[in-house]
């Protein structure tokens, strides 16, 4: 049986590997769609205690942030740690067409998602036609 080679997936898992382990924080994996009149933002942020995301809007900088705490295991000897612990962060500029006083955020199986409602100046509207008057329509005046 004749196995392949690719080289290319080789060197994505050495290097997942060696960027899990950096220091500074920490990679968050997320999906951003639109749907509707909304964004939604979905990140994924297993084990990580709910109390420790904060999600901040300044400006038009939306950040989040997240703390994953190692289980403490007295005497225990490690044979693999592979679960990153540390800080999470992600930061996205909004831009201007965002309703950023009205974005909401909920934490459920592990998953963060942040939905971002459009603003109502961003949406698309429909704009009247007028016809415009011609010379047999106008009504002449004498003065």
């Amino acid at each position: 049986m004749a196995m392949s080679f690719d080289p290319f997936s080789e060197l994505d898992r050495l290097t997942g590997n060696l960027l899990q382990f950096r220091p500074g924080p920490k990679f968050m994996p997320v999906d951003l769609y639109r749907e509707g009149d909304q964004y939604i933002l979905n990140a994924d942020l297993p084990g990580v205690d709910p109390g420790s995301v904060d999600v901040d809007v300044d400006g038009q900088l939306l950040t989040i942030r997240a703390q994953r705490t190692a289980a403490a295991h007295e005497g225990a000897k490690w044979l693999t740690q592979e679960r990153p612990n540390g800080t999470y962060l992600r930061q996205f500029s909004l831009g201007e067409g965002v309703a950023s006083e009205k974005i909401s955020a909920t934490y459920d199986n592990g998953v963060l998602s942040v939905v971002i409602p459009v603003s109502e100046k961003a949406k698309p509207r429909k704009i009247e036609i007028n016809a415009a008057q011609t010379p047999d329509d106008q009504k002449t005046i004498t003065v």
